[in-house]
């Protein structure tokens, strides 16, 4: 068994042939298995995958080359990864309850992209939410893909309430009659109407676009409305709360299908990358079963009471809490800014993001508890979590030490032998 130790994470056995051939960056590697293991990864997007997982990533599938799609390949030799794709198809599928999906898809952005490019011409409308907001880059940033090709108009929050304010959406739909509407956020800790979305898509004649990278986890386990009813597209990535590798995925209806696998490939991929695919079988898998659906709940929990605890601790929280693995949280009560406060807490091993706030121009402090949920972390961990943030941010001693000690209880890969993780 692999034993967590206040300073070098033990190097699992994966690593032997690493360190044979390519020493300086096996220390990387085990360098950053101690990082993740002494700390606390609190960044909203990230989490710990299962071995079974990290397995498929690490296979000879990443040799194959696989341009296409099941049954119709660019390259021959792909009967083998065919049967991955299509378990992965077949789950995605019957997990998320849609008609089609595309699992090729490299990342969150590049989903977006295809949506974008199956549903949309260069120039078109579209309304989203603005980045000053909480919008994705691939919502209008000027120095994406999507501001320069289409037209942006971007809705809010209301300032009060920091909710989506739908009666602006509805106002500006009417107004600039969009050829799509994109609904979805990167710091909005609420659940999303989409039926209200829908509607505002069918007044004005444009499709409806649900950008769901954050809670697709959470609708996977049951925790969270789902958007595949009501969108005419849903764009997701595989990992946060999903818990599978770094990738993107696309649900639509039977409908879209066609155009949806063409805008993947051939239009903005090409090769599709097996091992990852795999990988993503395999989280589709494990999202099916009632232990996901227990962890997923337990996600949302641990979100809200660490809300409340921070708020507790002095931290504005917008929204007044979460309903979702999200925590919104401004520290200038404490005299700093969101900036000043991730460097104190990173110094004191508790990672996290800085994110924009629903009012004025400045930023706060993002967590996600989808990575602590996965090591066994619950309620009363999360409390001591916001005293340790409290702590951190005043510069008191013996934080990092704290911390550590904190994370050396809930190994995030207790066992590198077994293939199982601590969900609970």
């Amino acid at each position: 068994m692999t034993t967590v130790s206040p300073g070098r994470a033990a190097a699992p056995a994966a690593y032997a042939a690493l360190r044979r051939q390519d020493p300086e960056l096996a220390e990387v590697l085990l360098g950053e298995t101690t990082r993740q293991s002494t700390s606390l990864q609190l960044i909203a997007a990230e989490n710990f995958t299962s071995e079974a997982v990290l397995t498929a990533l690490g296979s000879p599938l990443a040799n194959k080359y696989a341009e296409g799609y099941p049954g119709s390949r660019h390259h021959g030799g792909c009967e083998l990864v065919d049967v991955a794709e299509r378990l992965a198809v077949d789950r995605a599928k019957a997990l998320f309850g849609a008609e089609h999906a595309n699992v090729q898809a490299h990342s969150g952005s590049s989903a977006v992209l295809a949506a974008y490019a199956a549903l949309l011409r260069p120039g078109d409308t579209v309304l989203a939410m603005g980045l000053p907001y909480g919008g994705h880059l691939t919502h209008g940033s000027p120095s994406n893909f999507s501001g320069r090709w289409f037209d942006f108009v971007g809705y809010g929050l209301d300032p009060e309430t920091g909710l989506i304010d739908y009666e602006q959406v509805r106002a500006l739909a009417r107004e600039r009659r969009p050829k799509a509407v994109v609904c979805g956020s990167i710091a909005y800790p609420r659940h999303i109407d989409y039926a209200a979305f829908r509607e505002v898509a069918d007044d004005v004649g444009a499709h409806l676009i649900a950008d769901a990278a954050h809670p697709i986890g959470l609708v996977a386990g049951g925790a969270a409305p789902s958007p595949v009813p009501y969108a005419d597209v849903v764009c997701a990535t595989t990992h946060k709360v999903l818990r599978g590798p770094r990738g993107g995925l696309i649900l639509c209806g039977a409908d879209l299908a066609e155009r949806i696998d063409r805008a993947v490939f051939p239009f903005t991929q090409g090769g599709a990358q097996m091992h990852t695919i795999a990988a993503k079988a395999v989280a589709f898998g494990e999202a099916a079963t009632p232990a996901f659906t227990a962890y997923a709940h337990q996600v949302v929990a641990n979100a809200r009471v660490l809300a409340d605890a921070l708020a507790a601790e002095g931290f504005a929280v917008s929204t007044g809490g979460t309903d979702t693995h999200l925590v919104l949280a401004d520290p200038a009560p404490h005299g700093v800014d969101a900036r000043t406060a991730r460097g104190r807490l990173a110094a004191a091993g508790l990672v996290l993001d800085t994110c924009a706030l629903p009012h004025g121009d400045g930023r706060g402090l993002r967590l996600g508890t989808a990575a602590v949920t996965t090591q066994g972390m619950r309620e009363a961990d999360m409390a001591r979590v916001a005293a340790l943030f409290a702590a951190a941010i005043r510069e008191e001693g013996g934080v990092r030490a704290a911390v550590r000690d904190l994370a050396a209880r809930f190994p995030p890969y207790p066992d590198r032998g077994s293939g199982e993780i601590t969900a609970l």
